[in-house]
């Protein structure tokens, strides 16, 4: 199956591929797992397509990713692909976002969460880290403030750092979770 699904991401493929492929992987119950695997392909194309397509499987069902979410996690800090890392932080922020579903929301409380903490404050400070990347950790780090009541004192620093030289869409990013009331 890995295998194939290589075969599969090879090729230069557009969004629709990736959503059509995604709908596919979920409706055969393929194991997420082998799709976080493949992240870690050494041809960066074949990784970042993984990455793309496991967001993907994400959003077509949320609930079927929860068993997959102790191993997720464990690969966070051993991302290295600039690609993945986007997509990774953006699958943690959509899992620890309010909106996520109830049983979502639930799961997460029971994963221990610091190493992808640490990883995404460590994507924030690494000025070679891409800003797409860094928007996401902020919003992710933002989601679990609470959980972790040391992210609210370390992050208003971080982002107000950030925003002095930063990108249209940081000082967007910045100022959008700085200026939001604290629930």
């Amino acid at each position: 199956m890995q295998a194939d699904l290589v075969k599969q991401l090879t090729a230069i493929i557009g969004k629709p591929k990736i959503v059509s492929l995604s709908k596919l992987l979920v409706k055969n119950n393929t194991p997420h797992s082998q799709v976080i695997d493949v992240t870690f392909h050494p041809d960066e194309g074949v990784a970042f397509r993984a990455a793309w397509l496991l967001e993907n499987m994400y959003f077509e069902n949320p609930e079927g990713f929860l068993p997959h979410i102790p191993y997720f996690i464990s690969k966070f800090k051993a991302v290295s692909n600039a690609g993945c890392k986007r997509h990774y932080a953006k699958i943690l922020m959509h899992l620890t976002e309010p909106q996520a579903p109830l049983v979502v929301q639930q799961y997460m409380q029971q994963i221990d969460l610091e190493q992808a903490v640490e990883q995404c404050f460590d994507w924030l400070i690494d000025p070679k880290i891409k800003v797409a990347v860094k928007a996401f950790a902020a919003e992710a780090l933002f989601n679990m403030r609470h959980r972790y009541p040391w992210i609210a004192d370390e992050l208003p620093e971080q982002l107000e750092f950030l925003m002095r030289n930063g990108s249209a869409a940081i000082q967007a990013k910045g100022k959008r979770l700085l200026n939001q009331p604290d629930q």
